[in-house]
């Protein structure tokens, strides 16, 4: 259950979400543990440096090691050893992204339920892997052994439910930033399609169970697709609303480079959602993005870039370009070889300690030389960025 606590003259909106594993405070960022970890980052570690809630993947989590054995362990949370929040996204955009070319999305014709086929290469040998989509699903073949799957709008709830997490995606169809006109209306009519069928059958499950209260239910967020177009996303908020879900998610807005320009999609689906459930802006973005995305309102936020560019040693620092907040640079670059100062002196994380912690010049010999360490160093801090933004997001407010 969401509730507002005030919203700033900036557009900042300040809340406190409960969940059956805890209060979180809003506006949040997720680190992504796609497959029930944080890369480089122990369930302790990600506590001490303030996250509230991390994000797992339904796709991977299923394939491996299976939602019946971690159900089996006691759940995701147990068996990651995380107590506080989890959220899991559907899945639908890894399946989809098996498709190579995903300017041509796969959608069938609704009325003759016929499925179309893409074929792509995967990840074991080229061969080909295969998506198909009908009104009832999607089926896809395993990245891992090529093995046939279905997922529908039901299975994914169940899936999602045996994990034992705190906020449940639908299945939607997330169409690329290339993707023409006919397929992103489809993909809007399939979303809002499956999203129904999911609420329904969440709805069910839910009924199966006595919640002594509202907190200590599970919650199920509906998402709004419509690319690039402001009526399309405005005629799926309005069905999706009436649905009634617990929170809405803004989807398609980080597939491509090209549809980077996304901010008056955001400001609209923001201006038509429902004030009293949270949103959540999926997979974006970079500090800045974020800093940008909570003055038009939205509450949730999550992005593989903190952990991610930290393998590639790539770390945030405070800007002092007026233009922006975060800037990046590369510890492997020659001048970072020999710099004696720490990533970041305003910075409190372990690799910083507001310039007594490791210098430069160490992290990028460790990065060069290959050491577990150095690229838990990089994580650590840009996590850190991360959170502290958030943090003093928050803070603004009091």
């Amino acid at each position: 259950m969401f509730k507002l606590i005030k919203k700033l003259n900036t557009g900042v909106r300040i809340g406190i979400l409960e969940t059956p594993h805890g209060k979180i405070e809003t506006p949040f960022f997720m680190p992504v543990g796609t497959v029930g970890s944080v890369k480089g980052m122990a369930p302790w570690e990600l506590e001490e440096i303030g996250a509230q809630i991390v994000l797992s993947n339904t796709y991977h989590l299923y394939l491996r090691p299976g939602e019946q054995i971690v159900k089996e362990m006691g759940g995701l949370h147990q068996f990651m050893g995380w107590d506080r929040p989890i959220l899991t996204d559907s899945g639908g955009y890894q399946v989809f992204s098996l498709a190579k070319n995903n300017s041509q999305l796969p959608i069938s014709n609704s009325k003759q339920k016929q499925s179309q086929e893409v074929s792509s290469n995967n990840r074991n040998g080229g061969q080909g892997s295969l998506v198909k989509i009908t009104d009832d699903g999607v089926e896809f073949k395993s990245h891992l052994d090529g093995s046939k799957h279905l997922f529908t709008p039901e299975k994914v709830i169940d899936i999602q439910i045996d994990l034992g997490v705190d906020i449940l995606m639908p299945l939607d169809v997330c169409p690329s930033g290339k993707a023409s006109a006919k397929e992103i209306q489809r993909a809007v009519e399939l979303t809002i399609l499956w999203a129904k069928r999911a609420k329904d059958h969440f709805d069910q499950h839910m009924c199966s169970k006595k919640w002594e209260n509202n907190a200590c239910r599970p919650m199920l967020h509906g998402i709004v697709q419509g690319g690039m177009d402001l009526n399309l996303r405005k005629y799926c908020i309005e069905e999706l609303v009436k649905i009634n879900f617990d929170g809405y998610s803004i989807g398609g807005l980080a597939v491509d480079l090209e549809t980077r320009e996304m901010w008056d999609v955001v400001k609209h689906c923001c201006d038509l959602l429902p004030i009293d459930k949270q949103r959540y802006l999926m997979g974006v973005g970079t500090p800045d993005d974020i800093i940008h995305a909570t003055k038009l309102g939205v509450d949730m936020f999550d992005c593989v870039l903190p952990t991610r560019l930290a393998r590639h040693a790539s770390v945030y620092i405070k800007s002092q370009n007026t233009d922006k907040h975060f800037e990046l640079i590369n510890l492997l670059n020659s001048k970072c070889r020999t710099d004696p100062g720490v990533i970041d002196p305003q910075c409190e994380c372990r690799a910083c300690q507001h310039g007594k912690g490791f210098s430069r010049a160490y992290i990028s010999h460790l990065l060069r030389s290959n050491e577990i360490l150095g690229l838990r160093l990089a994580t650590t801090h840009n996590l850190w960025q991360y959170l502290s933004l958030m943090k003093s997001i928050r803070g603004d407010s009091e």
